[in-house]
């Protein structure tokens, strides 16, 4: 697939801060079917560039092209029908329950103060159900787990159909088996519904639970992307997080994860 026809292609995407340049030389496409991670130390980059892949940011360099086109010449409207978000755990100040949360994803379609019709909710519904979480439809989203909570974004993100899906860190907050419930989530969606999937994590675990493509992000610089196997060594790993390869495998082989062969040496 040309870089110019994916659904999402980044092209040498440059931003500078003040008196410092905290993205350069930034490219990276995504694909059908597929989840990629951005996987980082805090302070890589991470929330800049999925900003700049939203088209919240404007680069200094560089560009953005949704199927090929400009992500800056499009309207809010229209970028919104290409790419669904999902933030980090969020809470409402307001008593909303968990199917007008998911109702809310046609919000930057509609008029202003317009009604969701019969259809946006019988779609926002078969976004719970296919989550497992229709039960959830009538609780109060504020009152919900945080595990209730990141499946009912999710469904929002579902319901408003677009072929692309972008996550903020999904598993953060979340307990153990939440956390291995989303991940398998989100590999089933790029599976099931061909979507082009792009989450963002430090956890190095949650990019080989979930992942096909891994982009290593370092001070702003891409360090290494690949396979799983290709990327997830001892040796990158250590390097990506200043760590002594020899503390890095201590710590692996401690988890469990070294000796199980899901990481080597080089």
């Amino acid at each position: 697939m040309g870089v110019m026809t994916a659904p999402l292609a980044a092209r040498h995407l440059r931003f500078d801060f003040p008196g410092r340049v905290l993205l350069r030389g930034i490219s990276l496409e995504l694909r059908p079917g597929r989840v990629t991670a951005l996987l980082g130390p805090n302070g890589s980059g991470k929330s800049t560039l999925l900003r700049i892949l939203l088209g919240l940011l404007e680069p200094a360099a560089g560009e953005v092209r949704l199927s090929g086109e400009n992500i800056r010449e499009m309207r809010r409207a229209d970028v919104a029908c290409r790419i669904a978000f999902v933030p980090q755990q969020t809470a409402s100040a307001f008593a909303y329950t968990a199917l007008e949360m998911v109702l809310m994803s046609w919000e930057s379609r509609r008029p202003f103060l317009a009604q969701g019709s019969a259809r946006d909710r019988q779609i926002a519904m078969a976004a719970l159900d296919q989550l497992g979480a229709a039960g959830l439809a009538d609780r109060t989203f504020s009152l919900l787990s945080g595990g209730e909570r990141q499946l009912v974004l999710l469904a929002r993100a579902l319901a408003q159909e677009t072929p692309i899906l972008i996550l903020d860190e999904p598993a953060t907050g979340l307990d153990y088996g939440n956390q291995i419930r989303m991940l398998e989530m989100i590999a089933d969606l790029a599976r099931s519904l061909k979507k082009a999937i792009l989450q963002t994590t430090h956890a190095p675990e949650h990019a080989l639970a979930s992942a096909d493509d891994i982009i290593l992000l370092k001070e702003g610089r891409i360090l290494q992307r690949g396979s799983p196997e290709e990327v997830l060594t001892a040796s990158t790993l250590a390097s990506l997080y200043d760590l002594p390869v020899e503390k890095f495998e201590r710590y692996l082989r401690n988890a469990g994860l070294l000796s199980a062969g899901e990481f080597t040496r080089s």
